[in-house]
């Protein structure tokens, strides 16, 4: 492809993304599915400048001082340096520049661009991250526009972290131990993460894909073995995974999801992992059973994920954090019926939103006088040795611009 068709097709891939439901690497892999004639080369590139949109869409549009995706691709050409006019220009490329795009390219904005163009977010998020990260907020937004490390947790049901180490260094993995998770391995560039995917180990259940803070998260619920554990919006069970190591594989582990493909995705990856206690579950099937730990990593905005999934804070809408505030305060009491006397509830969310942490668990425990809060330090001097983290306090916060990690929450909470 020429660089002007590459374009043409960035442009096509981001319009054709708003009408769509799908996540960007699936969307991305089924546009280039219906165009064999694109190599690899011209898929990667396309792709890179597609995420690249993504992650500094508002930037994009305010320079061109336009709203479209066209204006994006263009504001993206000038930043590495590329003349726009040399590739609008018709054909299999898109079309020629109009007199504005022209004028947009000729004269850069001179004001001081608004606080949410600077740090690539939603205008209606502003009080709300502004709350939770106050004179901070600039340095929090930089952050998650930043590319994500590769996380690993490694399975002690197969393996040890010590071994697994010097094995994918001799690899050629950059890889080092994770800062504060037990079990996790970090490969900060990223380098050559699609390998690890058909890497021997990870197709002998000896490592799992897993970001350090959701590692903390579930470590920080304390499973023992023999114990009954609830994972109650398990999705594909990555958590579920570390609990039943947490575990040694003794006790009962039930896995629930309203999504009958997550709990087969789920299934395949604990016979992998060796975790035969894991029972998966649909929700509708779960009774009046009790448990002494239920985890509920809830559904939420997901704005803890914006460094790997950067297309997500352009789909959030006041209207959907309304509906899952909603989801999490009926969860949240769902948990609660299935949590035994002087057993644990662990509430989770990969947002860094007040709104769906600090707030929802206000709520539930003003519903609730028979639960309180444990504080997460005490529960991570229980079952780790290792220093904590920053944001370990009442509460578990975690955002990359402090702890490096994706951004997450985790409250525990006890019933009397």
């Amino acid at each position: 492809m020429t660089p002007a068709a590459r374009a043409q097709a960035a442009i096509d891939i981001l319009d054709g993304f708003e009408q769509s439901g799908l996540p960007a690497d699936r969307f991305i892999r089924e546009f280039f599915r219906a165009r064999r004639y694109a190599g690899s080369k011209d898929r990667a590139a396309i792709a890179e400048r597609v995420f690249d949109i993504f992650r500094h869409r508002s930037e994009y549009r305010w320079r061109m001082r336009g709203e479209t995706n066209r204006a994006a691709v263009i504001a993206s050409l000038l930043r590495e340096g590329e003349d726009p006019a040399a590739l609008f220009t018709g054909g299999y490329g898109p079309g020629p520049l109009t007199a504005a795009e022209s004028e947009a390219i000729a004269n850069r904005p001179t004001e001081e661009p608004p606080a949410h163009i600077r740090g690539e977010y939603p205008h209606f998020l502003e009080t709300e991250l502004t709350r939770r990260f106050g004179e901070e907020l600039a340095d929090a937004m930089r952050a998650l526009t930043e590319r994500a490390s590769v996380d690993l947790r490694v399975n002690i049901l197969r393996a040890r972290r010590a071994d697994i180490l010097p094995i994918l260094r001799g690899e050629g993995f950059e890889a080092e131990q994770a800062s504060f998770a037990p079990h996790g391995i970090r490969i900060a560039s990223g380098k050559g993460a699609a390998a690890l995917q058909q890497n021997a180990l990870f197709k002998e259940g000896a490592f799992e894909f897993q970001d350090e803070a959701a590692q903390i998260a579930a470590a920080l619920c304390n499973a023992r073995p023999g114990q009954h554990v609830l994972d109650l919006a398990a999705g594909a069970g990555g958590k579920s995974l570390a609990l039943a190591a947490a575990m040694q594989n003794e006790g009962k582990l039930v896995a629930c999801d309203v999504r009958k493909g997550a709990l087969d995705q789920l299934r395949d990856r604990g016979q992998r992992a060796g975790a035969s206690i894991i029972a998966p579950r649909l929700v509708s099937e779960l009774r009046n059973e009790t448990f002494d730990i239920v985890l509920l990593d809830t559904p939420c905005s997901g704005t803890g994920t914006w460094r790997r999934q950067p297309e997500q804070r352009w789909r959030l809408t006041p209207e959907r954090l309304d509906e899952l505030n909603a989801t999490q305060d009926q969860l949240l009491d769902q948990a609660a019926r299935h949590t035994k006397p002087r057993g644990r509830l662990v509430y989770a969310t990969c947002s860094i939103l007040p709104r769906e942490n600090e707030d929802r668990v206000a709520a539930f425990l003003a519903r609730h006088s028979n639960f309180g809060v444990i504080p997460a330090t005490f529960a991570w001097r229980e079952s780790i040795t290792a220093d904590p983290p920053l944001g370990l306090a009442e509460f578990f916060t975690a955002s990359p611009h402090k702890t490096g990690t994706d951004g997450f929450f985790a409250a525990i909470m006890e019933r009397a």
